[in-house]
């Protein structure tokens, strides 16, 4: 929501700059800030219960499958590891790893 803040005055004090707002647009102000406010603090608390997922690197995967980097990439290409990528680098959420653990042995008999 955007307001504009109609100014009654402003004037200079000892290079600090004073200016005067109507009351009605300071208490407006204020029940949005109280709003965002409480909005914020909802959040909070609904994002308290879950924990936070540790990401893995590629690296890290490729030592708990014990495959190759090239090997995790073919993996990705083919859409069989869910991943998200930061600028260059590459994570993995553990339940993915986890849920591969199994199914690598299969997929490449030579690989793990």
């Amino acid at each position: 929501m955007r307001m504009a803040l109609p100014l009654r005055q402003t004037r200079n004090v000892l290079n600090m700059e004073i200016v005067s707002i109507e009351k009605k647009t300071f208490e407006m102000m204020l029940a949005s800030f109280n709003a965002l406010s409480e909005k914020v603090a909802a959040l909070k608390r609904k994002n308290d219960g879950g924990r936070l997922e540790r990401w893995l690197t590629g690296e890290e995967v490729c030592g708990q499958l014990r495959i190759s980097p090239r090997t995790l990439q073919t993996l990705r290409d083919k859409r069989l590891i869910g991943y998200s990528q930061i600028n260059r680098r590459f994570y993995y959420k553990q339940e993915e790893v986890k849920r591969l653990i199994p199914l690598i042995g299969t997929l490449y008999p030579g690989g793990r």
